[in-house]
């Protein structure tokens, strides 16, 4: 990994994350259409490892056998699925940023953006006191060949690293606290863990008006799960080709209709 030590909000970071697939962005860059149902592909599996179409519908759970364009275009080996147009906008604002080397919303920041990276601090040093741990500050984190990148909020011996999220919304909060429900960062975390090479991540869920009850930090271990990060890997490497091609189109001369 290349580590960047620069504040997260500052001109360097935007710079930094100018062109470059990051994690926070995992879930939109993968988002996908048109794919099968987990239903479908249980059947379109057993139809293509020699079983007859009676008995894959039995098997998949089907009451008969699933007439749709998608199972048959499966079925037949033709492609299936594509990209979403957030995934396809996302890609192509990278090409932009990539052509341009500058940040494409000139370092926008939102309230919720601003306001979590002025708590992180705080966040950072409730986590120490609360774990016994020291993390390191990080700033931004790139993969070897530069096309992906992270803000790790923070790095802790030589196998971990931690982000805190600051959200204000009572339904996130009640997930965290309530449910126990971190299930929405998962991918974020695996994403920190893929790039720096990590083993464990810690996420927390920073809140300063939960303080007087002593609950101002939410916080849980994620452990590296190899199988998902194959499948995150194979997808963001078809997602930058999605953007190399749109980069390459930019750059080709614009033609003129007569």
């Amino acid at each position: 990994m290349i580590l960047l030590t620069c504040d997260q909000g500052s001109p360097e970071w935007h710079q930094a994350r100018t062109g470059v697939i990051t994690a926070s962005m995992f879930a939109t860059a993968r988002s996908r259409v048109g794919e099968l149902t987990d239903q479908q592909r249980t059947f379109v599996d057993a139809v293509l490892s020699g079983l007859s179409e009676k008995i894959a519908a039995d098997r998949a759970g089907y009451k008969a056998v699933p007439r749709s364009a998608i199972v048959e275009k499966a079925i037949a080996g033709e492609p299936i699925g594509d990209f979403s147009e957030a995934s396809k906008n996302y890609a192509f604002r990278l090409a932009i940023e990539r052509i341009s080397g500058q940040p494409l919303d000139e370092g926008f920041e939102t309230y919720a953006m601003r306001r979590g990276h002025e708590l992180e601090p705080e966040a950072r040093a409730e986590h120490e006191v609360q774990s016994g741990l020291i993390v390191q500050r990080a700033g931004f984190v790139l993969s070897d060949c530069g096309k992906f990148g992270c803000s790790a909020d923070g790095l802790i011996s030589s196998d971990g690293g931690s982000e805190y999220k600051c959200f204000l919304n009572p339904e996130k909060l009640r997930t965290f606290h309530v449910d126990n429900d971190a299930s929405e960062v998962f991918e974020q975390a695996q994403g920190c863990m893929w790039i720096t090479g990590r083993q464990w991540w810690h996420i927390g869920l920073f809140c300063p008006a939960l303080a007087p009850v002593g609950r101002q930090l939410w916080w849980r271990r994620f452990e590296r799960d190899e199988a998902f990060i194959d499948s995150l890997r194979t997808d963001l490497m078809q997602f930058s080709q999605m953007v190399d091609r749109y980069e390459s189109g930019l750059r080709q001369p614009m033609k003129v209709a007569a």
